[in-house]
């Protein structure tokens, strides 16, 4: 199957051997980031540093001013963790496509802590009041306007094949956070969702749209959630799926919220990828990662299969984790396959982060039995040098 490892630029820029040594995994092509969320990432391979501390989210290329003029969000530039390359972006790809490798773009979309902390209103706002500056909120005109105009300058940089737009829905309570604490009452799939709901203006009028009173729908959410901040009463929200969520908000609530928010994430998603096609020209390829199920937040947002299928080329799954785990992400879109469309399966291959690059081979067997056309590899930059062994063990024809 194809396969495409996942790069930072800074993992090539500033190391001459960098692409030579990505190709000789047996990849054909690279995914890399063109506009990135904060990070702290390793590069253990890199001449000249060990560790990135990329502070804010930001797009590793120069932005266009002019094209931003009008919006009252735009995106960061990157700071001096790209060795003070303004086009990093562009280095690596160049460098990346010398070594006979096909680039694309890797674009994150809603997720954005910088944005959050300097316009709090774009956040996602939880039923407590709680503001999530990590997540804006995709309702928002503002925020909409600003995802749509970032997928179309980012995914086609010169020279890219296609994209991968990462983030383009819900984001949550949910996220890898510095000196996280929030661990301390577990949560289940469906309280999850609960504490992912949105009461900002915009979603409060929407749910009012729907027939809903915001009040009443924050209400009913604190009450469903009570029992987990008792101690693991019955009812946590353990349970999975949206019954799950239906046993504790009520069937009415439930399938308002989850009207509300597949429409909305749906919506944008449709709008993005044809910003993007409209930017790109014929040929170049638009995929999204993405779970299956549409109430899911976070970097792989929730679709509705048949929905985004009529208009993304496909999919990148989070394939990483047991036989259990891919038939989970990979079995709910058999019905909904086209003749051409890509299933990446989405395989981590660092094993301090939780990844078997050691079993790939099996796994990507196992993926391909289920519908899977193509592999992905998060992430090569970061990896060992004994991941990496591995995974050109595993790539070997």
């Amino acid at each position: 199957m194809k396969t495409s490892a996942f790069l930072y630029p800074w993992d090539v820029v500033g190391d001459p051997a960098a692409a030579d040594r990505v190709a000789a995994l047996g990849v054909r092509q690279v995914t890399l980031a063109a506009a990135y969320h904060s990070t702290r990432a390793l590069t253990p391979r890199h001449p000249g540093r060990r560790v990135v501390t990329a502070e804010h989210a930001a797009v590793l290329y120069p932005p266009d001013a002019e094209r931003w003029r009008s919006h009252a969000l735009r995106p960061y530039p990157a700071g001096t963790w790209t060795d003070g390359d303004q086009d990093a972006y562009g280095t690596a790809a160049a460098a990346l496509a010398a070594a006979g490798l096909d680039v694309h773009t890797w674009v994150v979309l809603a997720h954005n802590s910088r944005m959050g902390a300097e316009h709090p209103d774009s956040s996602v706002v939880n039923a407590y009041g709680d503001r999530y500056p990590w997540a804006p909120c995709i309702a928002q005109p503002a925020v909409r306007a600003h995802l749509v105009e970032l997928a179309a300058e980012a995914a086609p940089r010169p020279g890219a094949r296609g994209t991968e737009l990462e983030s383009l829905g819900w984001y949550g309570l949910a996220h890898l956070h510095a000196h996280d604490k929030i661990g301390g009452v577990p949560l289940g799939d469906a309280a999850q969702y609960l504490m992912s709901l949105c009461f900002c203006p915009h979603c409060r009028e929407g749910y009012a749209g729907l027939g809903a009173d915001p009040d009443r729908l924050a209400a009913a959410v604190r009450a469903a959630l009570a029992p987990a901040w008792a101690g693991g009463a019955t009812g946590t929200g353990t349970d999975a799926g949206s019954d799950g969520i239906e046993r504790l908000l009520g069937a009415e609530f439930t399938a308002l919220t989850l009207n509300w928010r597949t429409r909305t994430a749906g919506s944008l998603q449709a709008e993005a990828i044809a910003a993007v096609r409209a930017a790109a020209g014929p040929g170049f390829q638009v995929l999204m990662h993405a779970d299956p199920v549409p109430y899911r937040c976070g970097a792989n947002a929730g679709v509705d299969p048949a929905h985004i299928l009529g208009h993304a080329d496909g999919l990148v799954l989070p394939c990483t984790g047991g036989p259990a785990a891919r038939e989970a992400v990979l079995a709910p879109l058999a019905a909904h396959r086209r003749e051409h469309t890509v299933l990446a399966a989405n395989f981590t291959v660092v094993a301090g982060m939780g990844g078997s690059p050691r079993t790939l081979a099996a796994d990507a067997a196992h993926a391909a039995e289920l519908g899977a056309t193509e592999l992905r590899l998060y992430h090569a930059g970061l990896a060992s040098d004994a991941d990496l062994v591995a995974v050109r063990a595993a790539l070997r024809p």
